[in-house]
């Protein structure tokens, strides 16, 4: 069973905890459902050196929908200020494993870090085989993070309303079902359920097990099964563009051709009166 080449394992971070070149980010956020505080979280407890990244303010501090990209300019001083720059190795956790910290590592990547990696597992598995934690407050040197800027990676609303017109880019919900086909309400008040029209449903839940990002083969039957050819363009979305790295992770574990992620997601699609919106599966 081969694994992604884009996680590590607790052993592995464990070993290297000490390394010089290592840098790493607790990007854990939840869900008000979930009843869980990511910040108080970090301050109880995190892995040694962990910097805690705010998904709520590492944003486009402009824009009226959540968690938005910033611009090159402020992702680029956030990170700094975080010790981070594009050379460094960076490992990204998060709380139950393979649920926000793919969101960070699809935003480092993007602004052009050269080697990120996603903790299998996260911290709660980290935890539970009484690996060791902190309190301590992690003080770091300033850095200087270079953005390198991937924009064709990152799809806007005209071009998501594009290709739902032309159905030229196929398009991966990471929804659960329920929101998916609008038999659930969104949580977000007086927002739409359902999908666009030719959207495929791959859950972000079902390409982990446990906390644990899946093998390749095990990722690419199930990318498969649910209805993506792998060798063409893919674009993600979910409820507002976090959920849906889960998917880009996935992609591009399995060296998948083209894949880009809709920021917007059902937070700008499902928010406006006017766009295309289908229902049932």
């Amino acid at each position: 069973m081969t694994q992604s080449p884009f996680i590590v394992s607790a052993d592995w971070l464990e070993e290297h905890l000490e390394d010089d070149d290592i840098a790493i980010i607790d990007g854990s956020w939840y869900l008000p459902a979930q009843n869980r505080n990511a910040e108080a979280e970090y301050n109880e407890a995190h892995i040694s050196g962990a910097v805690f990244f705010d998904h709520e303010r590492i944003v486009d501090a402009a824009s009226d929908l959540p968690h938005t990209l910033p611009s090159p300019e402020v992702f680029s001083k956030f990170a700094g200020e975080m010790g981070l720059t594009r050379q460094k190795t960076i490992i990204v956790y998060d709380g139950p494993g393979i649920f926000t910290a793919p969101r960070v590592w699809w935003i480092l990547r993007h602004f052009g870090a050269e080697n990120v990696f996603v903790l299998d597992g996260g911290i709660d598995n980290w935890k539970a085989e009484k690996r060791p934690v902190t309190n301590k407050k992690t003080v770091v040197e300033p850095a200087n993070f270079d953005c390198q800027t991937a924009a064709d990676n990152v799809v806007t609303f005209d071009n998501m309303q594009t290709i739902v017109e032309n159905q030229n880019c196929q398009i991966a919900d990471a929804r659960g079902a329920g929101r998916f086909n609008g038999s659930e309400a969104e949580p977000r008040a007086g927002m739409r359920s359902g999908h666009m029209p030719g959207a495929i449903n791959i859950p972000f839940n079902r390409l982990s097990q446990n906390g644990y990002l899946k093998n390749i083969e095990e990722l690419r039957k199930t990318l498969t099964e649910a209805g993506l050819d792998l060798s063409k363009p893919v674009v993600t979305t979910c409820g507002s563009g976090v959920t849906a790295a889960v998917i880009n992770l996935a992609l591009a574990s399995v060296d998948a051709a083209d894949t880009r992620l809709y920021d917007g997601s059902w937070a700008e699609w499902g928010a406006k009166p006017d766009t295309a919106i289908v229902t049932g599966d």
